[in-house]
C-alpha cells in the first residue's frame, strides 16, 4: 500500500526563477515520512541514507497542492528502505530512496524492529 500525503508549495521554496530550491524539496518528503509514522507507537527513527534523483524541474506555482507518494521496498531487522516520489503535472519530478535505522536514543545505538513497528511498515510494503 502506498501512503499519500498531500504537501503545499511554500512562499519560501522556490528560487528567482521559480524553481523549488532543491534543499526545499527534501523537507516536502521528510514532512511525508513523519506523516506516515505519525500512528506507529515505538522508538525513534534515524535516517541512515538518502539518495535523490531531481528528474524534472518543480516550479512554485500559488496555492497549489501536490502529493508525496511513500512506500517501503525492503524490510530488514533494525532497518528499512523506503521509496518517495513528488509529481507534478502528472510526472515524476523527485524520487527518493531512504534507509530508516530503529534507533534507541537511550543506548545510542540500532535495535530490533518490535513485531508492533514490523506489522506497521509492513503495511507500506511493495514489491
Amino acid at each position: 500500500m502506498r501512503h499519500e500525503h498531500p504537501v503545499r508549495l511554500r512562499w519560501s521554496d522556490p528560487d528567482m526563477l521559480g524553481h523549488v530550491n532543491h534543499a526545499r524539496a527534501l523537507s516536502l518528503l521528510e514532512d511525508a515520512r513523519l506523516a506516515l509514522g505519525d500512528d506507529h507507537t515505538g522508538g525513534g527513527l534515524i535516517l541512515a541514507r538518502l539518495g535523490v534523483d531531481y528528474l524534472r524541474q518543480l516550479y512554485y506555482r500559488v496555492g497549489e497542492e501536490l502529493c508525496v507518494h511513500s512506500w517501503v521496498t525492503r524490510m530488514g531487522t533494525k532497518s528499512f528502505t523506503m521509496r518517495q516520489e513528488l509529481a507534478q503535472d502528472g510526472e515524476v519530478a523527485i524520487r527518493a530512496d531512504v534507509v530508516l535505522v530503529v534507533f534507541d536514543f537511550a543506548a545510542n545505538a540500532s535495535r530490533a524492529m518490535t513485531d508492533g513497528e514490523r506489522a506497521h511498515w509492513s503495511r507500506y510494503l511493495e514489491g
